[in-house]
């Protein structure tokens, strides 16, 4: 109860205005060091504001690197509690491994002296985009309020891949060509062999198309050769059938991307392949009517201008 007043005491003299959450963070240990936070299936709204994505950190001997903060500032505050109650090594890094809302709402948290936050060298740029849609939306939806500091963009940008040294772990990090995002970062924890995929990877969750179908299916190929001993996804649980894990997200795009280059081989609409592309594995997927719709919108703009 103490640290709970305590940590309400800290959020208000931060300037935090919104609901803070007094739950401690579930966390699994998956591998030695570890720890993901496992989201919820849901739309993010005012009762799970936002905090539906998987998020956690890596502990090395000299220093934690976090991975994704969280889908609001009281989540992100939550996330730090956990780190340091598990550890007494501090956060060096911060790796935000896109610009969606449930990712990067927590950044505040941990916007400390020596805390280096990495991103996707378009990360900054999406963000800056994306900052005054998702300032209203907070607001209007998810029951709290965001200022110009909850949208950190990063300190260092990763151009293709780059080696962090947490102290006897090291961790690679690679930024993909549009695929989920046009800022996607994967990470990969050369000790214990865990590709963190946040969502490059959907498990469970239907996929969510907000870059490039094309991309997404070419980056996807690309990682399913890396000999991971497990995967972390975005959304679902970790597991360890790397690579088969990828194969009902893979079939959902590759469905997808079939059926629309007929539609519009044909001389179809995108309406007409709004009501009919892609529905034979709705019963596969949660959400799937409140994504797949837009995923086929997207999809399509992109296609259709395919060469022949």
């Amino acid at each position: 109860m103490l640290e709970n007043w305590a940590r309400c005491i800290v959020l208000l003299a931060a300037g935090y205005v919104g609901v803070v959450s007094a739950e401690p963070l579930s966390l699994q240990e998956v591998a030695q060091g570890v720890y993901v936070h496992q989201g919820v299936h849901q739309l993010p709204d005012s009762t799970n504001h936002g905090e539906i994505a998987n998020i956690g950190f890596i502990v090395g001997e000299k220093c934690v690197a976090v991975i994704d903060t969280g889908g609001s500032p009281a989540q992100g505050d939550a996330l730090l509690a956990a780190i340091k109650a598990r550890t007494a090594v501090p956060v060096c890094y911060v790796i935000n491994t896109h610009v969606h809302p449930d990712h990067i709402y927590g950044n505040r948290a941990f916007r400390q002296p020596g805390v280096i936050f990495i991103g996707h060298r378009k990360l900054a740029q999406s963000m800056a985009a994306r900052a005054p849609y998702y300032r209203d939306k907070a607001n209007r939806d998810l029951g709290f309020t965001l200022t110009d500091a909850d949208f950190i963009p990063p300190d260092e940008e990763v151009e293709r891949t780059r080696k962090i040294d947490l102290g006897g772990r090291a961790l690679t990090l690679t930024a993909h060509g549009p695929a989920h995002t046009d800022s996607d970062l994967s990470v990969y924890d050369d000790k214990t062999r865990t590709l963190w995929l946040a969502d490059l990877l959907f498990l469970g969750h239907v996929p969510v198309v907000d870059g490039s179908l094309n991309g997404w299916i070419k980056e996807l190929e690309i990682l399913r050769k890396i000999p991971a001993a497990r995967a972390i996804p975005g959304h679902g649980p970790a597991v360890t059938d790397w690579p088969q894990a990828a194969a009902r997200e893979l079939w959902y795009l590759e469905k997808l991307r079939a059926e629309i280059r007929a539609y519009i081989k044909q001389g179809r609409t995108m309406e007409q392949a709004i009501a009919g592309v892609g529905h034979a594995g709705r019963a596969e997927w949660a959400l799937f009517d409140e994504f797949h719709k837009r995923n086929v919108s997207t999809a399509f703009a992109e296609l259709e201008w395919e060469e022949d």
